[in-house]
C-alpha cells in the first residue's frame, strides 16, 4: 500500500540561533507540535537528524532520509549561526490523517501565527506525493517536488490539499475530498 510523503519548507524571519523571544517562542511551539503530530493516527515517521541538533541541518546525518537539501529560492545562511529556515519531511498513511493533523489542534494554532515567524516568499510551503510501501523519501525528493509544484502546479507528481491526487494518479474528486477542501478553506487564509 502506498504512503503519503509530505515536505514542508518555510523561510524564517530570524535565524534559528537567534536568542530572541520570537525564535524561542517558535521553538517552544514547534516542540509541542512535533509531540502531538507524532502521536496522531496515520502518522508513520519523520526525518530526524541522528544527533538531534536542531541548528545543524546542512551537516547533520539524516540516515535513510538522505543529504539535507533546500529549494533554490532559499537565499539565507547555511551555518548553525545563520540558518533561517524550518522544514519537515514526513510519511503518512493517507491524505485525511495528514489533513487532520495539520489543520487541528496545536498545529492549527501555529499555522494561524505563521506570519509572526515566516517570511512570505511567493513559493509553496508544502507538497505531497505518493511513495511505494517501504520507500523513505529524501530531502532532495521533497525539494524537487516542491519546486515542481511551484513551476507546474498540482499534478500526481506533486500536489496540495486543494488539488490532491490518489495513488493511481487520478484527481481526488470524491465527496469526502470536497468536504476536506471546504474545511481547509474555512481554516486557512486565502494566501496560504
Amino acid at each position: 500500500m502506498p504512503h503519503l510523503a509530505l515536505y514542508t519548507f518555510g523561510v524564517l524571519k530570524s535565524p534559528l540561533a537567534d536568542p530572541g523571544p520570537r525564535t524561542r517562542e517558535f521553538y517552544d511551539i514547534g516542540e509541542a507540535v512535533y509531540r502531538t503530530i507524532s502521536q496522531h493516527p496515520g502518522y508513520l515517521a519523520r526525518a530526524e537528524a541522528a544527533d538531534g541538533d536542531r541548528g545543524v541541518l546542512f551537516e547533520a546525518d539524516w540516515g535513510a532520509w538522505g543529504q539535507f537539501a533546500v529549494p533554490t529560492w532559499y537565499d539565507k545562511g547555511r551555518t548553525p549561526e545563520t540558518t533561517a529556515l524550518a522544514t519537515t519531511l514526513s510519511l503518512w498513511t493517507d491524505l485525511r490523517p495528514a489533513f487532520d493533523a495539520v489543520y487541528t489542534g496545536v498545529h492549527r494554532a501555529a499555522l494561524n501565527r505563521r506570519y509572526d515567524w515566516f517570511e512570505r516568499t511567493g513559493h509553496p510551503n508544502y507538497v505531497f506525493w505518493w511513495v511505494s510501501d517501504g520507500v523513505i523519501p529524501t530531502w532532495r525528493d521533497g525539494v524537487s517536488r516542491l519546486e515542481h509544484l511551484h513551476d507546474h502546479g498540482s499534478a500526481p507528481h506533486a500536489f496540495t490539499f486543494h488539488h490532491a491526487f490518489a495513488p493511481d494518479g487520478t484527481p481526488m474528486s470524491t465527496d469526502a475530498h470536497h468536504t476536506w477542501v471546504q474545511e481547509l478553506r474555512g481554516v486557512t487564509r486565502p494566501d496560504s
